[in-house]
């Protein structure tokens, strides 16, 4: 049973992975942390993290940037092994992970779903096949009309992945509206589109000479990173320190 430590509890992500705990018999949140207590926990939740002295396995963090810093002191004060979830952390603040990880296990990836890190995986492995035989490579992803940035994380980590797959020749191109040339043999295509309430689609294209070959990956909730969270808490339990991801969990 790994115990695990919530921090960022009664945010939405916060309550989607304690739903997951609690039908998942390998797993408990033993604590809460958040800025206030609103009583719909099943678990103690503190408001100050240094007051939690809570036995635990792991830490997952679905929170915010701002309170990155005093998780990652408390992590490596405490050698709790922490999944980083928050999102828009600061140069300075990724140096501080780093830090971090060379006192205690840290995991932090671009995109917590398992079928994202899996199909980060098979693009690689087609690359290496289809691209080396002049396969022209494109991205395309989708998301909701709320989401300000633009190409999505994901969408540049799979383009990062196919890119190492082929010893980094490949550039990227965002914006054809201005170029008046043809392809290059050498870039990467990254179209995003927004609208709706689209969660997430992620669709990478490797296009031949008379034959396309595509690979996609839709969210239809953000469980899916809640599900992947909880599965490198576990993942995390008991690990030395050092540097992981995704790929290390479905590896």
């Amino acid at each position: 049973m790994v115990k695990i430590i919530m921090h960022g509890c009664n945010g939405h992500m916060g309550q989607v992975i304690s739903d997951i705990v609690e039908k998942d018999p390998d797993a408990e949140i033993v604590a809460g942390i958040d800025i206030a207590d609103q009583g719909k926990n099943s678990y103690p939740v503190f408001t100050d993290i240094d007051t939690c002295q809570v036995e635990a396995d792991a830490i997952i963090d679905f929170s915010s940037a701002k309170a990155t810093d005093k998780l990652l002191a408390y992590s490596v004060e405490r050698q709790i092994p922490v999944v980083l979830c928050s999102t828009g952390l600061s140069e300075e603040q990724l140096a501080k992970v780093e830090e971090a990880s060379k006192k205690v296990a840290v995991l932090k990836s671009a995109n917590m779903s398992l079928g994202i890190n899996t199909l980060l995986k098979l693009v690689q492995d087609a690359a290496k096949v289809l691209a080396a035989a002049g396969f022209d490579m494109e991205i395309v992803e989708k998301h909701h009309r709320l989401k300000l940035d633009a190409p999505s994380g994901t969408a540049l980590a799979l383009a990062d992945s196919l890119n190492e797959a082929m010893d980094n020749q490949y550039h990227y191109v965002y914006d054809r509206s201005q170029r008046r040339e043809q392809r290059d043999d050498k870039e990467i295509g990254i179209s995003a589109v927004r609208g709706g309430t689209i969660v997430g689609e992620h669709e990478v294209i490797f296009a031949g000479q008379d034959e396309v070959i595509e690979f996609k990956h839709t969210a239809y909730s953000k469980a899916i990173f809640g599900k992947g969270a909880v599965e490198a808490a576990k993942f995390l339990a008991g690990k030395p320190a050092g540097r992981y991801d995704m790929s290390d969990v479905i590896g």
